[in-house]
């Protein structure tokens, strides 16, 4: 991450090609020691060291694994300073006491103990902890965790769909006001169980039934004069509504939106639900939704792999963006739809892989898109690591950080660009420069001169 006051310290600490005593010197300073506790790769035992000396427990909570070499690793072990000795441990128990989630790996180094027995601990807190983060337990283990006497256990336990709940334990879960919420979304229900869940007064376990693929057509039709916007947008995309009754629900919801609807836009804007259920049906079913006139639902047949290339062109050319998206992400996407798509939108950065990345996009295209008037489709000219410097000079020159930062990121910059993008206002930028290993070692040490380094 950056460091907002001292960025290019913190950048110098991530840069890959700053040689060992540079990086001892960065220790000295908080901001540096931020930039190295982010650092790919093994750190050096000399700059091991010198975060131990200066930064103390605080760097010490990150110096484990692969980070360091199995001399420092034993060197932390054996630490005369049991602040150092146990920092990562001592983080990892006050996680767990605050509730916080954390790998397996993670809790049994810091307890010392294997999974079995954390999963027994006289802690509740560990042992809801432990049933989050084991996911491949054994079905002995879940059913002391199903059983378990604390309800934030069993809630955590029932979290996650996986490893599931055996058949035995239906009817107690379903009971359970700890775990009914979880449950209710992927247990197979009874017409009795059905009848008594609806009827509670807690929406998330109204709209966790709604949710359930189990439910008959029987139960979806009980459902569909629900108050809650949540529970209808579920119910609209059940595999057993019409399609008249689907549109009556969407309509309902979005004019409960329209006239100012807290939780009907939430439900719209916020949708956390998506019809699985259409990804495992027939073909045949899941084509029929191809004229569908709700995204979501063309989206998820987009995901699919086996459809008939007419099917495909369609989904190309799909008034919703997303679909777009969802289609262009087929193995054998034409690269001529990747360009257009990306030219017309450019690449959504949360989603990975990206777009850009696919196998047939066309690298000599990437240049193309250095004059294009939307900053979100200009950036993607930075995947071409031959972009000529002139043109690095322009994003250097552009208004929107994410560009320069882009710029002062490029393996073809110059040391003489780099050197303004140093002086960058925005922190960010300046940290991107600071962290390209085409910076000089002149310019390496004018900034730890600069910082009395």
């Amino acid at each position: 991450m950056v460091h907002l006051k001292q960025p290019r310290l913190s950048g110098l600490g991530r840069n890959l090609a700053a040689p060992v005593d540079v990086l001892v010197r960065l220790a000295r300073h908080r901001a540096g020691r931020h930039g190295l506790e982010t650092r790919k790769g093994q750190l050096p035992d000399a700059v091991v060291e010198a975060l131990l000396t200066h930064g103390g427990r605080d760097s010490a909570v990150l110096l484990r694994g692969d980070r360091i070499s199995p001399a420092m690793r034993h060197r932390i072990a054996e630490h005369p300073d049991p602040a150092i000795r146990d920092a990562h441990a001592d983080f990892i128990r006050t996680m767990v006491e605050c509730g916080v989630s954390t790998g397996m790996e993670n809790l049994v180094e810091a307890y010392g103990r294997p999974p079995a027995e954390l999963a027994a601990a006289s802690d509740p807190k560990l042992r809801a902890i432990v049933a989050e983060a084991w996911r491949d337990r054994p079905m002995a283990v879940q059913l002391a965790l199903l059983t378990d006497p604390d309800p934030g256990v069993r809630a955590a336990a029932t979290r996650a769909k996986h490893p599931g709940v055996p058949p035995e334990q239906y009817a107690r879960c379903l009971a359970d006001p700890a775990v009914q919420a979880n449950v209710a979304r992927f247990l197979p229900l009874t017409s009795d169980q059905f009848a008594r869940l609806v009827k509670t007064a807690d929406k998330t376990v109204l709209q966790a039934v709604a949710r359930n693929p189990h439910l008959t057509a029987d139960m979806v039709v009980q459902l569909q004069d629900s108050a809650d916007p949540s529970v209808r947008i579920a119910v609209a995309f059940s595999r057993h509504v019409t399609a008249e009754t689907r549109d009556r629900l969407l309509a309902l919801v979005e004019a409960e939106k329209a006239a100012g609807g807290v939780d009907a836009a939430v439900a719209l804007d916020w949708p956390s639900y998506e019809p699985d259920w259409l990804r495992d049906a027939p073909l045949a079913e899941r084509l029929s939704y191809l004229d569908c006139p709700h995204a979501v639902m063309r989206r998820v047949l987009a995901d699919g792999r086996d459809l008939p290339d007419e099917a495909w062109q369609r989904l190309d050319d799909d008034p919703d963006v997303s679909v777009r998206r969802a289609a262009a992400r087929r193995p054998d996407t034409p690269p001529q739809v990747l360009v257009r798509l990306l030219r017309a939108h450019g690449d959504v950065s949360h989603v990975r892989p990206l777009l850009v990345d696919h196998p047939n996009f066309p690298r000599q295209a990437l240049r193309g898109f250095v004059d294009e008037p939307d900053p979100r489709v200009r950036v993607l000219a930075l995947k071409d690591p031959e972009l000529p410097v002139p043109v690095l000079r322009r994003f250097a020159d552009f208004e929107e950080g994410f560009l320069r930062a882009g710029a002062a990121r490029h393996p073809n910059v110059t040391a003489e660009l780099l050197e303004r993008l140093l002086a960058d206002p925005e922190p960010s930028v300046a940290d991107d420069a600071a962290a390209n290993s085409v910076l000089t070692r002149a310019q390496m040490d004018s900034i730890l001169t600069e910082a009395g380094l």
